[in-house]
């Protein structure tokens, strides 16, 4: 693990400008946010419907968001999900355990710290952690480059 402003990060994700995978997925695990962002549904919808174009991505759905109340919660938390053309972003909410999970999967390379950072100033997170997958290492993209032309 490595730890960069109160961010801690996988240490064997390395970013690569020539993407040797299919994709990055990016994991965050929010904790100590600012309860009143983690039932803001208006919010959150605005999260979802804009950090795609932030990011580099093309959303091609609108933001879905559900609010539910488990029976051990006082207070309902928010699932929230867009689909994206490179894959999808989601969110689950736990006010009562001041607690954000947050997924974005895409198949090409984002700025992935900026992103991080974004997100942790959003939910206002005091102990945030961020981990990183290089999924689909077994992806042949020069087959795809083939289909393309």
């Amino acid at each position: 693990m490595v730890v960069d402003d109160k961010i801690i990060v996988d240490a064997d994700y390395v970013g690569a400008v020539e993407q040797d995978f299919f994709g990055p997925h990016l994991m965050l695990d929010l904790q100590e946010c600012n309860p009143d962002v983690l039932v803001d549904m208006a919010g959150l919808r605005s999260l979802l419907r804009n950090l795609p174009s932030k990011i580099g991505m093309t959303r091609i759905s609108e933001p879905e968001l559900l609010e539910y109340k488990d029976k051990w919660a006082e207070t309902p938390g928010i699932t929230g999900f867009v689909i994206l053309a490179e894959s999808h972003i989601s969110l689950h909410t736990f006010p009562d355990s001041l607690m954000v999970f947050v997924d974005i999967f895409s198949c090409r390379n984002f700025d992935t710290r900026s992103t991080q950072r974004f997100l942790v100033d959003f939910f206002g997170s005091k102990k945030p952690v961020v981990r990183m997958a290089k999924r689909g290492l077994e992806f042949n993209r020069s087959q795809l480059a083939l289909l393309k032309n």
